[in-house]
């Protein structure tokens, strides 16, 4: 009756939880902007001059069409001031209807670019500012006006100055959402081979390696990201490198290894070579990831931000778990790590708690191993806590359950001596019909593993719950009530064949 099922997520979900927890994401880095898209959820990402006096809000007042023009023509006298005019006409930038209003403007795009590709240091940063307080606007036609200056943002990718590199990252990342047309003229200038060497030179560099993590899932979000940029970035070196940030170094932070590990679910859940991605190590990454992560949660180290690279972990273990990768050898660790997130989040963040066991179900899918390390660490009370919440979560502590029971009478025999009938009673009585049915599949495989059980059973007044559901509920529960009455309490059904 049970049938074992592993569980697949997919990157485009438009699950609300899923979105929560990105805009908290976002959020705790403080420089991301409010998604601009339903179910993907691609921002902006605003660096500020740590040394600048002035505020983010200078721009707010637009300027006219002569006062820009006027900015235009005092970059253009050029003089030793030029960098400080370039510098005004950023902070001016960041009003987005002067940002409107420059595009609009006879050369003026053409000045930034000719900035760029100045000798000046100075002038090619404050030139790249610029473009970077124009790659901020929602206006597709910003974006548009920005593709000249595509190959020169690509060539900083490699530039000594790291300030610049990481500047001319953002810049892209938030070029690559705005549309299809800046999509295909980036790829074709080559961004996914200078992402991949940018972060092979800068891999110990880890505000550069944020950079491209935040650049490259910009472009892995894209609607034809399957078709036409999964299949380059798989063939380049970067995914290795990817992988390899995972890990997040306690003196810099998460957001490394946040951004990176959202690269690797998008690369996951589009499932188009996830066998390649476990042969590079992003299983056995992922889990050494959860457990060292589990047992930071398990001595009560909640700080900021880390249930936000918990979630993308999660997803991206189970899902290479459909894909048929296993976790070898069945290290216990990562039963406890899973056990210790869904317990500590389960009021904090009830979506993450369900993903704990979302991940759970498809380790214990047809894994005695795993099953006898949930018995043997007496993990099985903390999954029968769970049946009495709601929200996908006793549905999914229920698969787990029923996986361990799939495998015979020792293991039933451990779950009934935790508790698990008394529980299963009370689960019958739910309103959820997909509780209902889970409970009864389980129920079906206790009581066929021996007479202890039925008779157990039979003393917590559970036979009465099956008549109820055999002609009050669903036909799916009906049938699977009648049928466990009919083989496993003949006696019980011959009396209701008389008495009918």
């Amino acid at each position: 009756m049970w049938r074992l099922k592993t569980l697949h997520h997919k990157a485009s979900g438009s699950a609300s939880d899923l979105e929560e927890f990105k805009r908290k994401r976002r959020e705790f880095e403080k420089a991301l902007r409010q998604a601009r898209r339903d179910r993907l959820l691609i921002s902006k990402r605003l660096l500020q001059n740590v040394d600048e006096e002035d505020s983010v809000e200078t721009g707010s007042t637009s300027l006219s069409p002569e006062q820009v023009r006027e900015l235009i023509r005092g970059v253009q006298s050029g003089g030793e001031e030029k960098a400080v005019r370039l510098a005004s006409l950023r902070k001016a930038l960041r009003n987005p209807e002067t940002q409107l209003t420059f595009i609009k403007s006879e050369n003026s795009m053409h000045l930034l670019i000719g900035q760029l590709s100045a000798h000046n240091a100075q002038c090619q940063l404050e030139a790249a500012h610029c473009l970077h307080e124009l790659s901020q606007s929602t206006h597709p036609s910003v974006g548009q006006a920005c593709l000249p200056a595509g190959p020169y943002l690509l060539t900083f990718l490699s530039s000594q100055s790291t300030k610049l590199t990481e500047l001319c990252l953002y810049t892209l990342g938030n070029l690559c959402p705005d549309s299809a047309v800046v999509r295909e003229k980036l790829l074709a200038q080559g961004i996914v081979s200078a992402l991949a060497n940018c972060i092979h030179n800068q891999r110990y560099n880890l505000a550069v390696v944020e950079a491209v993590g935040f650049t490259l899932s910009q472009l892995l979000q894209a609607k034809d990201a399957t078709e036409k940029i999964i299949p380059a970035v798989m063939a380049s070196e970067i995914v290795p490198h990817v992988i390899s940030a995972l890990t997040p170094d306690p003196e810099f932070g998460f957001g490394p290894a946040i951004e990176c590990m959202w690269c690797l679910h998008y690369l996951v859940s589009s499932n188009l070579d996830n066998s390649m991605l476990i042969a590079q190590g992003a299983l056995s990454q992922c889990s050494a990831v959860l457990i060292t992560l589990g047992g930071a949660v398990a001595l009560g180290n909640l700080e900021g931000g880390l249930e936000l690279l918990i979630w993308p972990l999660l997803r991206c273990l189970g899902n290479l778990l459909v894909s048929g990768g296993d976790v070898m050898p069945e290290d216990t660790r990562l039963l406890a790590a899973l056990c210790v997130f869904s317990q500590t989040y389960l009021h904090l963040h009830p979506a993450l708690s369900r993903e704990s066991l979302w991940a759970l179900n498809n380790l214990t899918v047809g894994s005695s191993g795993f099953c006898s390390g949930l018995l043997l660490l007496n993990m099985v009370p903390i999954l029968i806590q769970f049946l009495s919440f709601s929200k996908g979560i006793n549905t999914m502590a229920l698969r787990v359950l029923g996986n361990i029971a799939h495998h015979g009478t020792e293991y039933c025999v451990g779950l009934t001596q935790a508790g698990l009938l008394s529980a299963l009673c009370a689960t019958l009585k739910m309103a959820e019909p997909e509780v209902v049915t889970l409970s009864l599949e389980v129920l079906y495989m206790l009581l066929s593993s021996g007479p202890q059980v039925i008779e157990e059973f039979t003393r917590v007044n559970g036979v009465p719950l099956l008549e109820a559901i055999q002609y009050n509920s669903e036909e799916e529960q009906r049938l699977k009530a009648a049928y466990i009455l009919d083989h496993l309490f003949p006696s019980f059904s011959e009396v209701e064949s008389l008495s009918s």
